[in-house]
């Protein structure tokens, strides 16, 4: 962290000289901190897709209010995998600020000393303090206060935290699908003539760019391959290490199974390659430049909403009838996460060399107040952006999109007025890529969940072709969870807050190992000239993990899912 001396007020949170936190009792984060002297903080975010300082209009308000720059490290950007937190953790420091998984990477940091006990500071940390139950319940066992809980929330465990879409789903352009006559999908691989219907009648874009069915990206590969996973989400399954579980608990499977979800999806992938609807840039390109193509209208199935329906359901799209919405696939019962009571996956932290914790923490504790929700949370979840900018309270009290908000936020993005930052909207949006509190939760402020989807003005708004003639075959829901809803095709996992225990050192070594090898299998598999070769890879990918020692990981993954399974039924017997 690049910090010059700082104010008198500041050295009640004095450092010593190791940087670990040497303050004798509490410490007040009370104070007005755009007046203290500049500094650069760096932030290690494993969510963050963009590396470098923040800007725009975001990082104008972080300036304004603290005098502070975030310099965002993003392993996602750096080449994916585990190879710069490892590198960072030996080295002795993370980040002056981190967001990395509970669990697992806050367990590991706490042990080696690289998050700090931020005790001192919490009893001023009034918004965090909202949700006191999430954060006791995060820091248990632990002797102090270490980490901050993200999506947060006060609705009950066992209802989804989603909200209008779920975080998973077979999203088609409907225009296409439209197009084609509605054909009936009754499963997973009946997406494949329908999707080859598509492309043949649609193989370039209007400005002559080829279109591809599907589209993958390798960035966020880990324990396999991410975009195999997503497929198994549809049918109420989602990852614990090696392990695929069922949202109720009924089912168990190992990735590398023949007859597993996972191996099921890349047969899926396989035989969309053969048919020639497999982008082959999907081998090289990134998430960001696999997005454009999406904004481009050059991919006809997401997986998640977040992605086809982000990129190109614009206003004007819409407007003009194209649009992803939500497949009607029959036997679909997609993953729901239940309202995480105790926070979710990722946690906020300070570290322990921070040379201005005090401000840090100031800064945390911001981020959960309404405007630090409504400025900072994943614009990929409805974030409606900063007060005056993008809203504005309405003549009833009733927030309403400005007019520049309706043109950054739903018609493909505008340039911000000098005075909150300069640049394009999209540029200056929160590249911390985390949500501290659900966005369907209530603002107090305002009386309306933050999020802008579920305002009575946006609503009234978005009628437009595409979402009314999706309800119109689809038994005119309200929303896509709406009609999930209804059709019992949502299957909810009760929001524990579940973290699974670190890997020991040996568990660690042989998943590295592993992991690789069946990331680099899968995607050959799907890439596989014939079935026969495809067999042959599987085979292969089985006995060389099975000699890495994956049985042994499989174990104490399978003992995880059970173990979170068991957490979910009860926290939804605590609070049912």
């Amino acid at each position: 962290m690049v910090v010059v001396p700082v104010l008198g007020a500041l050295s009640l949170a004095a450092c010593t000289a190791s940087g670990t936190d040497d303050t004798s009792g509490p410490v007040s984060i009370d104070q007005d901190w755009s007046k203290a002297d500049p500094i650069t903080v760096d932030v290690y975010d494993g969510l963050a897709n963009y590396m470098g300082i923040q800007g725009g209009w975001f990082g104008k308000i972080v300036k304004d209010k603290f005098n502070m720059e975030l310099n965002i490290i993003a392993p996602n950007v750096a080449g994916g995998g585990d190879t710069l937190y490892n590198t960072r953790v030996s080295g002795g420091e993370l980040g002056d600020l981190v967001v990395v998984d509970k669990g697992q990477q806050m367990d590991e940091l706490v042990e080696g000393g690289l998050l700090l006990d931020a005790s001192d500071y919490y009893g001023s940390m009034k918004n965090v303090a909202t949700y006191d139950p999430a954060v006791q319940h995060l820091n248990e066992g632990k002797d102090g206060v270490y980490g901050f809980p993200t999506s947060v929330s006060s609705l009950k465990p066992t209802e989804s935290s989603e909200g209008i879409d779920p975080t998973f789903g077979p999203y088609l352009r409907w225009d296409l699908y439209a197009d084609a006559g509605y054909p009936e999908i009754g499963t997973l691989e009946d997406l494949l003539p329908v999707l080859k219907t598509m492309q043949d009648a649609h193989p370039q874009t209007e400005d002559g760019k080829p279109v591809h069915a599907i589209s993958l990206f390798k960035d966020w590969d880990g324990n396999m391959m991410v975009t195999a996973k997503q497929p198994a989400t549809l049918y109420g399954y989602d990852e614990m290490g090696f392990v695929l579980a069922k949202a109720d608990g009924s089912d168990y499977q190992s990735i590398v199974d023949s007859d597993s979800q996972y191996v099921r999806a890349l047969k899926f992938y396989f035989d969309a390659n053969q048919l020639g609807l497999v982008d082959p840039e999907s081998t090289t390109q990134n998430y960001d430049t696999m997005f454009s193509k999406y904004q481009n209208g050059q991919v006809l199935l997401s997986w998640w909403p977040w992605l086809g329906q982000s990129a190109y359901n614009t206003e004007q799209n819409m407007a003009d009838g194209k649009g992803f919405e939500l497949a009607p696939m029959a036997d679909q019962r997609i993953f729901s996460y239940g309202a995480e009571v105790y926070g979710g996956k990722q946690i906020i932290g300070i570290g322990s060399k921070a040379e201005d914790p005090a401000r840090l923490a100031a800064f945390v504790d911001w981020l959960y107040s309404p405007e630090g929700v409504l400025a900072s949370a994943s614009e990929t979840q409805g974030a409606a952006g900063p007060e005056g900018l993008t809203w504005e309270k309405g003549d009833d009290g009733a927030p309403v999109l400005t007019d520049f908000g309706t043109k950054a936020i739903l018609e493909g993005g505008a340039d911000v007025p000098a005075e909150w930052g300069g640049g394009t909207y999209k540029d200056g949006v929160s590249t911390l890529n985390v949500s501290t509190v659900l966005p369907i939760d209530e603002n107090p402020d305002t009386g309306y969940p933050y999020s802008y989807k579920y305002w009575p003005s946006y609503q009234k708004t978005t009628s437009n072709p595409v979402t009314d003639d999706w309800a119109s075959h689809m038994g005119d829901p309200t929303s896509t969870m709406d009609y999930l809803q209804k059709n019992d095709q949502v299957v909810v996992a009760p929001g524990s807050s579940f973290a699974a225990p670190a890997d020991s050192s040996e568990i660690e070594a042989i998943r590295s190992q592993v992991k690789a090898a069946i990331i680099e299998n899968s995607w050959k598999m799907v890439f596989a000239k014939d079935q026969a070769e495809f067999d042959s890879l599987l085979q292969g990918m089985q006995q060389t993990v099975e000699g890495l020692g994956y049985a042994k990981v499989l174990e104490f993954d399978m003992a995880n899912a059970k173990a979170q399974d068991d957490a979910r039924a009860a926290v939804a017997k605590e609070f049912g």
